[in-house]
């Protein structure tokens, strides 16, 4: 059991952690400050209060950022260039179009859950969120649709699964801690996801679009979305070429569920199913179907290419410096802090889960961490007591936890607020409230199958 100092010490530095995130929301919202600079200063501040050595706190932000970019810049970089080609070659449109013509102006924002959703199953948030923004943009356009309200629920259907859906990491982690069935899992997860998922995404984001009035000029919008095309590529190759990443790194899922440790196919599908090694093919192959069999050149691609990424420079900056941010509360022991305090808690397993991931989560900013942390805290907590909850109910709960209230520690909360082109008051209303709602309507749910299916251990 933590000692009553190490109790005290631990709610200074939650306190220290809780005035670094308002001060940062203070500086960029009321004095206007560039995050990037205002991110960079309060990281220092909280190393500085948190007692952590000069030299100690530089280190770990740099760590953070280069933590951060090392994916999410290849990542923006390699979606951003196949989102442009997309959008040049009118695939973007088609698929749009096509979309429309199926579900209608009134629930094309349904429809973008559920491809987020079914999209987002094998592929990271960012991943899956850089490959199908230029259709939000696409849809945008053509229907006259506000951005929020087709955005809402595309980032609603990839953050669910993201944070509750094997085989994503964290999720197959939480599995892991908590011996559960991956299989049955999944199942919980998509029954409980999906509502959960309509709720936060086309059901919220129809109520705040109109309440949200963003710029008319969106830099990165207009390098996705292109001008409009006669001659449109198929509706086949367009889903064929976006969908190729998913693909491949589902290949590499089934790779590690069917094929033994070391073998050359394993090995091949795995380095081909890496988010990265799998964007790079996917754009390889849009080079032809939506470059040369679309008549442009090689000078005209080389445009593309290039011009496309100039918008994110400023992005990646945002996100790296968030990162630092979050490595900064890490290493200040804003996690042990957490962790220590929940020990202390007296409450129902599923409860503990879902209010320790939200901590953790707050508190750092990253769904991956406060999922792994938390599985680690509470897996040895319901090891003790077999056959009060079923492992499977145990992982949504943490999962459902791990998404709450994304604010300004969290890297993902500047990619939105970025690429919609909101200011940081909107991208609260919007994305962190969704989180929110997306959080508590999984969990409740998660109760709710709970009354169902019982809390027994699984068969």
């Amino acid at each position: 059991m933590p000692s009553a100092t190490a109790l005290a010490n631990g709610e200074l530095l939650l306190l220290y952690a809780f005035l670094a995130i308002v001060a940062l929301i203070v500086l960029i919202a009321r004095f206007k400050l560039n995050p990037f600079i205002a991110l960079i200063v309060v990281s220092l501040a909280m190393g500085v209060a948190a007692g952590m050595p000069l030299p100690t706190i530089v280190t770990s932000f740099q760590n953070g950022v280069g933590g951060v970019l090392g994916f999410i810049a290849v990542v923006v970089a390699l979606g951003t260039m196949l989102g442009k080609l997309l959008a040049e070659s009118g695939g973007a449109e088609r698929i749009a179009k096509t979309l429309i013509d199926l579900f209608g102006e009134k629930r094309v924002h349904w429809a973008i859950m559920f491809v987020a959703f079914i999209v987002g199953m094998p592929v990271f948030f960012q991943v899956g969120f850089v490959l199908l923004v230029p259709l939000v943009f696409a849809i945008a356009k053509r229907t006259g649709t506000s951005l929020i309200m087709v955005g809402v629920p595309l980032v609603a259907g990839l953050s669910i699964v993201h944070g509750i859906v094997p085989p994503h990491p964290a999720a197959m982690l939480a599995v892991g801690a908590f011996k559960a069935d991956v299989g049955l899992t999944i199942i919980y997860a998509i029954i409980v996801g999906l509502p959960a998922a309509a709720l936060a995404g086309p059901i919220y984001g129809k109520w705040i679009s109109p309440r949200i009035k963003l710029p008319e000029h969106n830099p990165l919008a207009e390098q996705l979305v292109g001008q409009p095309r006669e001659d449109l590529p198929g509706f086949g190759v367009s889903v064929f070429t976006v969908l190729l990443p998913v693909i491949l790194m589902v290949g590499s899922s089934l790779a590690d569920l069917t094929l033994a440790a070391g073998t050359p196919l394993r090995n091949t599908l795995n380095f081909i199913g890496n988010p990265v090694i799998s964007l790079l093919v996917a754009l390889l192959v849009a080079f032809w179907t939506f470059g040369v069999r679309r008549g442009f050149d090689r000078d005209q691609l080389l445009k593309f290419t290039t011009d496309c990424l100039a918008p994110t420079a400023t992005i990646l900056l945002v996100i790296g410096a968030g990162g630092g941010f979050n490595r900064v509360l890490l290493d200040s022991g804003v996690g042990k802090a957490i962790a220590d305090l929940a020990l202390q808690l007296q409450v129902p397993l599923l409860v503990l889960a879902f209010v320790v991931a939200s901590v953790i989560r707050v508190a750092t900013g990253s769904a991956t961490v406060a999922l792994t942390t938390a599985a680690g805290i509470v897996a040895p907590i319901a090891a003790a007591v077999p056959g009060t909850v079923r492992p499977e109910l145990l992982v949504l709960a943490t999962g459902a936890g791990s998404i709450i209230l994304s604010h300004v520690n969290d890297s993902g909360f500047w990619l939105i607020k970025e690429y919609f082109n909101m200011s940081v008051e909107q991208t609260l209303k919007t994305w962190t409230a969704l989180e929110t709602i997306l959080a508590v309507s999984a969990f409740c749910f998660t109760l709710l199958l709970a009354a169902v299916v019982g809390t027994g251990a699984s068969p």
